[in-house]
């Protein structure tokens, strides 16, 4: 695993055409966020803010994980979506 993988990743997931849930989208965010800025440091949004509290939920839940951890499943999780929209 190294960062071109990673920024190819990046770059593939712009491409994808096909329907991800808010679920994936979440996922692949937090990792992102994880890879790119390590734990978690702003405060939590407001309750009212359902979409920044949902995004900040999903990164503060990598609490710990490595950067190069969340590279891999970053890179996983782009792998993936790409093969459900090939078909």
């Amino acid at each position: 695993m190294c960062q071109v993988e990673f920024e190819m990743a990046c770059a593939a997931i712009k491409q994808l055409k096909g329907p991800v849930s808010d679920k994936e989208k979440l996922l692949v965010y937090s990792f992102y966020k994880q890879a790119t800025q390590g734990d978690c440091n702003i405060p939590a949004p407001s309750a009212t803010d359902v979409k920044a509290k949902a995004k900040w939920e999903a990164w503060n839940g990598n609490k710990g994980m490595s950067k190069m951890d969340a590279m891999r499943l970053y890179v996983a999780k782009v792998e993936e979506l790409k093969k459900n929209e090939a078909g």
